[in-house]
């Protein structure tokens, strides 16, 4: 390492005090430098490094801010805002077969012409996850995302489960629920993980 390295770690080291991660806080800013110092072609003094990342004092205090997020709290987030996404389809599948107000016959042809946009909008809130998970949690956060990506998939597989087998009626999903629309959700179900995945990795590098 050069002076300038070694003068903001030691400052960074210090600054973090006893912070849980940091350790791979640390690591994960050598990482970053290093691949700044290769960019550059050239090693980078102090004053550079803390121009381009913050002073160690302040991205102590935004990794500490960050430990008060914790992973049962992120954890527990996502799946409740998965489970309401869940609870709001159902809510509007009910209302239209059940009810029939006029507004909602408005809502669901709108709904179900646009199944692209429902998928987009679900693909969104699954980077969103990863994104958020790698933002707060950085290197420490992947065991965290595949704990709360198991926990809120559940959902959708049984969802899955219940249209195979027919266990719901899939004439009150018309014309929503047809044959290429199912496998494009089954496939949509294998990529979740990786969408989330790649979340997490930007959410990672914007929290350096």
């Amino acid at each position: 390492m050069t002076t300038g390295d070694q003068r903001f770690f030691q400052a960074l080291d210090q600054a973090l005090g006893k912070h849980a991660e940091k350790q791979q806080i640390i690591a994960e800013y050598r990482s970053h430098i290093y691949e700044m110092q290769q960019e550059e072609g050239r090693e980078l003094d102090y004053q550079e490094i803390v121009q381009k990342l913050g002073t160690p004092e302040a991205i102590a205090a935004i990794w500490k801010e960050a430990a008060t997020v914790t992973p049962k709290k992120m954890q527990l987030l996502f799946v409740v805002l998965n489970i309401l996404l869940f609870l709001v389809g159902i809510t509007l599948t009910i209302v239209y077969n059940v009810y029939q107000f006029e507004w909602m016959e408005v809502v669901w042809k709108w709904l179900t012409a646009l199944p692209s946009i429902i998928i987009i909008v679900y693909i969104g809130f699954w980077g969103l996850l990863g994104y958020e998970i790698g933002k707060q949690f950085g290197s420490g956060g992947l065991k965290i995302l595949r704990r709360t990506f198991t926990y809120a998939i559940i959902p959708n597989l049984i969802l899955m489960y219940l249209i195979i087998f027919k266990w719901i009626p899939h004439e009150w999903f018309q014309p929503l629920l047809n044959g290429s629309f199912i496998v494009v959700c089954i496939f949509l179900t294998i990529f979740l993980y990786p969408i989330s995945w790649m979340g997490y990795r930007w959410g990672r590098k914007t929290s350096i």
